[in-house]
């Protein structure tokens, strides 16, 4: 099972954003579930600059982070 949480139309993403996807992402792996974030330019920045991006699964298209999840 995958979960992949989409934040292509967010514009904004702080501090409480990031720990709820950290969260999110630690009771994915709980669960046995693979996990994928998926986000527009601004949030993918964000993400990297806080070096989430690795744990979080950042891809840069649902189909990447689809394909990927099937591997």
């Amino acid at each position: 099972m995958s979960f992949v949480i989409d934040l292509m139309k967010i514009d904004f993403l702080d501090s409480s954003g990031l720990g709820a996807l950290v969260q999110t992402a630690k009771e994915c792996k709980k669960l046995k579930l693979d996990f994928s974030v998926i986000g527009n330019s601004r949030v993918v920045q964000t993400i990297k600059l806080v070096r989430l991006g690795d744990f979080l699964n950042l891809e840069s298209s649902l189909e990447n982070a689809l394909q990927k999840l099937r591997t």
